[in-house]
């Protein structure tokens, strides 16, 4: 009757134990996978909230590094770390009273063994965070080369510089190595170490459990059920010291992965600003000076002041570094003046709502950058307000890109790839995008630099039309190297070094015989 009630007992609780362990297995991972969603989600968040100067310290694979491994490896510690050392802790707990009521002696023994282990394991573990943390950062520099010269491999292929890429790539791989050596090490130390003192327990056992049992303070019985016990015992805390050192490498991993979700948006994010009731489009630079905060030690612009009005295109023209594109980059608050300060209206740009303001600026740039959807997907781009079809077709006609969309295997509809479109393309469906957002500021920075003769011709019209049209009317900033493009705006500005060094029209600065005159003077002659 006891042998069957003690097997029943078992049944019971194997059946238990199965459903227990199988339900703390489902939880734990359940929370593993709202762990690396919300962790991923939060680290997206303040990346793309943080200032465009972050950007220019940090690298892309660094970032996405981030993002992907590092957060798949925090994930580790309440899927996996942190469920094995509750169990075996919990087991280990359990063997060490047993074995202390079943004989003080040789439990003080065994726990003199355990708490040694678990010191070198506290060691190891801590060395495992160190190196973690040198392993994600190596990663993600092998990652920022390996990203870097896939999406330039027509360059590295043109100039066959593909040895010397490997090279770059093999560096980072054999600082990897050096670091899965010292871990390779490390652990057989702890493997050692543990070995050792596995075997110390079982010789110690014996030892004292023999002449126990010779003094008649023990029976072969408890000194079975005490060796049982032991091994189960050291085993639990091996298996703790196994999953912690992996805790720990998740945690060295996570350090950058948590300093990056700790950093704060950038302010303009975080106030609300200022929301005009109409947007006239008076810009005004006063006493504006900036400089980069790598390069404090070289001015980019120095007390620049000009003065846009409402509905006036505005040309600014100038030899490269000149500081053109970055008087642009400061008016969409991408940056701001280290001196002076920028008036939208009469009012200060940084006292107005950014995002109001970008809503109502269309920009192109000089290398505009498409995304991996269809080409009706991209002129819609950032356009708030709804927006049909036909208002799509209509933004393309008006920068002479609807033919050759039509001409493309799905028209509207297909996908963007850098291999389907030249340069000239894609930069008249980024001046579409514009265009359809219907801004009361339009700024084309050296937006017809791949553009071909006749598409030149054809955005110039554009431009006419701006002047002309009272429909279209807006304020226009034009950068451009093409002096021919800005020919026909009501004020052209010149820049050299920062500064401005002739303002008026084109007949003006031709008259004048300045720097525009000369550089009107190379074009001719290039073209000649």
């Amino acid at each position: 009757m006891v042998f069957h009630r003690n097997v029943r007992l078992l049944v019971l609780l194997c059946f238990t134990s199965g459903i227990c362990s199988g339900v703390r297995g489902c939880c734990f991972g359940i929370a593993n996978m709202i762990l690396v969603k919300r962790m991923r989600e939060t680290l997206y968040s303040t990346l793309l909230f943080q200032d465009i100067s972050f950007f220019d310290s940090e690298t892309v694979g660094d970032l996405t590094s981030r993002l992907g491994a590092d957060c798949q490896q925090v994930a580790r510690v309440i899927g996996n770390d942190l469920n094995l050392i509750l169990r075996n802790g919990l087991q280990a707990t359990g063997a060490m009273i047993y074995l202390l009521i079943l004989s003080w002696p040789l439990g003080l023994c065994t726990l003199a063994i355990c708490t040694t282990l678990s010191t070198i394991m506290l060691l190891y573990g801590r060395y495992q965070k160190k190196t973690a943390k040198l392993i994600q950062e190596f990663t993600a520099s092998a990652n920022e080369v390996a990203q870097e010269t896939l999406s330039l491999i027509r360059t590295v292929r043109v100039y066959g510089t593909e040895k010397q890429e490997l090279g770059r790539y093999n560096h980072w791989l054999g600082k990897l190595a050096d670091i899965s050596l010292r871990q390779s090490a490390a652990y057989g130390f702890w493997n050692l170490s543990f070995n050792t003192l596995y075997h110390s327990t079982q010789v110690i056992a014996v030892l004292i459990g023999g002449m126990s049992i010779l003094a008649g303070t023990i029976t072969a019985e408890q000194l079975t059920k005490f060796l049982l016990y032991s091994e189960w015992l050291i085993y639990s805390t091996w298996f703790v010291g196994d999953n912690l050192s992996s805790l720990m490498q998740s945690v060295g991993a996570s350090e950058k992965v948590f300093q990056l979700m700790d950093l704060l948006p950038t302010d303009q994010f975080q106030s609300e600003g200022l929301k005009l009731p109409r947007l006239l489009g008076h810009i005004e630079f006063v006493n504006v000076s900036f400089y980069y905060p790598s390069r404090a030690m070289v001015p980019v612009l120095q007390h620049v002041n000009i003065s846009v009005c409402p509905n006036e295109v505005v040309a600014i023209v100038g030899l490269s570094g000149s500081g053109k594109s970055t008087l642009v980059n400061l008016l969409l608050h991408i940056y701001k003046p280290t001196g002076g300060q920028i008036l939208i209206d009469g009012f200060p740009l940084k006292d107005l709502n950014i995002k109001w303001l970008r809503e109502r600026i269309g920009f192109v740039g000089q290398e505009p950058r498409l995304f991996r959807m269809d080409i009706s997907s991209n002129i819609r781009y950032g356009c708030t307000r709804d927006v049909k079809q036909e208002d799509v077709e209509w933004a393309a006609k008006q920068a002479y890109a609807h033919d050759f969309i039509l001409s493309l295997p799905n028209g509207y509809k297909t996908l963007v790839d850098n291999n389907l479109l030249s340069g000239g393309q894609k930069q008249r469906i980024a001046i579409a995008r514009a265009i359809l957002r219907d801004p009361n500021i339009l700024v084309l920075d050296e937006a017809t630099s791949a553009l071909d003769a006749e598409s030149e011709y054809n955005i110039k019209a554009v431009l006419r039309a701006v002047r002309t049209d009272l429909k279209t009317k807006r304020t226009v900033i034009v950068i451009a190297h093409r002096l021919s493009t800005i020919q026909a705006a009501d004020r052209i500005v010149v820049m050299d070094g920062g500064q401005i060094v002739e303002m008026g029209n084109h007949m003006e600065l031709i008259l004048k015989d300045g720097l525009y005159a000369q550089l009107t003077r190379r074009q001719a002659d290039a073209v000649a």
